[in-house]
């Protein structure tokens, strides 16, 4: 009983994780698409942004992953 219990809150933590890596992406993608609409002439360095806060969201949610097991 206690090791399935245990493997089950790891696995819902993970998938925490994985939720706000993964809400954290989209939310990053929908403003730089904002901003380069509001500002086109800047979409080059937006997207050098959008690009490095992506990999850092994905990569803390590929971390929770294997911490959280």
């Amino acid at each position: 009983m206690i090791p399935v219990l245990a493997e089950l809150q790891g696995n819902i933590a993970s998938a925490f994780g994985l939720l706000g890596a993964a809400l954290g992406v989209g939310l990053i993608g929908f403003r730089a698409v904002e901003a380069v609409g509001r500002n086109p002439a800047a979409s080059g360095k937006i997207l050098v942004q959008a690009i490095i806060g992506m990999a850092l969201a994905e990569g803390l949610g590929i971390l929770a992953l294997f911490l959280a097991k």
